[in-house]
């Protein structure tokens, strides 16, 4: 058991890499990931609408299409909180960038 979490883990580790890159693909995942519970990660709709929307912000269009089948299940105040949270993710990646 030891062995799959810690592969879930350095897979999430992994795609959180290549999302700060600016990869969409990486970023979707990510959304996949915290929207279904997969890679060891607990469900969190906020987390998952803030890495589809930057999914979609880096062009993706299944990001597009997730985050807004997830809204749907959320409260406004749970969806401001994620786009909150994805501003937030911006600014500190590019500042790191920079």
């Amino acid at each position: 058991m030891a062995n799959s979490m810690e592969s879930a883990r350095f897979l999430i580790e992994s795609r959180m890499r290549d999302a700060a890159r600016g990869d969409p693909q990486a970023r979707f995942d990510l959304g996949v990931a915290f929207s279904c519970g997969t890679g060891g990660v607990d469900v969190d709709l906020i987390e998952a609408h803030k890495w589809f929307n930057l999914a979609a912000l880096a062009g993706s269009e299944e990001g597009q299409s997730c985050r807004a089948e997830i809204a749907e299940e959320m409260t406004a105040r749970e969806i401001a909180e994620a786009q909150r949270q994805a501003r937030a993710w911006i600014v500190q990646t590019t500042r790191r960038a920079a």
